[in-house]
């Protein structure tokens, strides 16, 4: 399997190499204020990598956006674009099956182990398109913290720190604490006198939640999660949210592509079988874990869960006090000065 992967990637890489040639060098580039658009070529998937920022020092950060089925344009907002893209160059990648990525391939051409191959392929690119010496970092939000883990896994040793915003690490055990992080936060703001009747109809769900997973159920909770933060917005717990973001792009082709992957992975079992819980150990580069002390969309226990399992010797944990499940967009400044931090110490 191992001998397979190098080989696709070594075509994808040569294919770039080639056309290169007929473009500008990385001298000719003008690598301080990037705005580009690549395409990966892999496993019968054509995925676009947007990249922006300061590559003077050929330093990346690639983000693996949230979803199943998000987009990774749509993670260009707020500090993200305005800081940290003035630190370093930021790759938002569109991973198979999301955003404005193409291609034809069978269902058995989607699954977690697949998706962190692209991951591993978009670097080879990177460093055909930019140098040998170029330095990565990975950041992942929500399912971004299930695709990260599995990326590093295969391969850590091109990236010089793990960020785990958010992350769902632990798909399979999400149903349960579910039910465990509504109850708590109802009975707290049941407890604060803050929108009663709500909270009250939160409890009511989670009581007639079944013992085992059902994904009707697990959608049930979900919506909830974030029909939650909207109440903790109006009742000043958590800050409002900000989205900057440039545009919508292929709006028609993101929602599409974005059902359609969720589907499969979760027909393959993403919320009933995968876990990398007892596998974080393995992962010993820079570790910076960042949660919404708020979160219940990937509830906040995971953020201890991840700290205290990471393998690395070097890692932070961070909450913020103001912040739900997307603290990029609910304390920006904060968000964009803890990744530039980390990002400048192990760079």
């Amino acid at each position: 399997m191992q001998k397979i992967i190098l080989s696709k990637i070594k075509t994808v890489t040569l294919i770039l190499a080639f056309f290169s040639l007929f473009s500008c060098s990385k001298d000719d580039e003008n690598i301080n204020d990037l705005d580009e658009t690549i395409y990966i070529r892999h496993r019968q998937a054509d995925m676009p990598a947007y990249i922006h920022g300061n590559a003077s020092e050929k330093v990346f950060l690639i983000m693996l956006h949230g979803g199943p089925g998000g987009a990774g344009w749509a993670e260009r907002r707020n500090t993200i674009k305005s800081e940290i893209e003035k630190n370093n160059a930021v790759v938002y990648f569109d991973q198979r099956g999301s955003g404005n990525s193409q291609g034809n391939y069978a269902e058995s051409d989607v699954s977690i182990d697949i998706m962190a191959e692209d991951v591993l392929a978009l670097v080879k690119v990177l460093k055909v398109k930019y140098g040998d010496d170029s330095k990565f970092f990975l950041l992942g939000h929500s399912w971004g913290g299930t695709l990260g883990p599995a990326t590093l896994l295969k391969n850590q040793e091109d990236f010089l720190g793990w960020i785990d915003v958010d992350g769902a690490h632990d798909p399979k055990g999400l149903y349960n604490e579910y039910k465990i992080a509504l109850k708590k936060m109802a009975d707290e703001q049941i407890a604060l006198d803050n929108n009663i009747d709500y909270w009250k109809g939160v409890l009511t769900l989670v009581k007639n939640i079944s013992i085992d997973y059902n994904t009707k159920e697990f959608y049930k909770m979900n919506r909830q999660a974030y029909r939650a933060e909207e109440k903790l917005t109006d009742d000043g717990v958590i800050n409002n949210s900000k989205n900057d973001q440039d545009g919508w792009y292929n709006l028609l082709t993101t929602l599409w592509n974005g059902n359609n992957i969720q589907n499969i992975l979760v027909k393959k079992g993403l919320f009933e079988k995968v876990s990398f819980t007892d596998k974080l150990y393995k992962i010993t580069i820079p570790s910076l874990v960042l949660w919404g002390k708020y979160d219940i969309g990937v509830p906040t226990i995971y953020a201890q869960e991840a700290y205290d399992n990471l393998g690395s010797n070097d890692k932070e944990l961070f909450i913020f006090e103001k912040s739900a499940h997307s603290p990029m967009d609910t304390e920006p400044d904060l968000f964009a000065e803890k990744v530039i931090e980390f990002i400048n110490r192990y760079k």
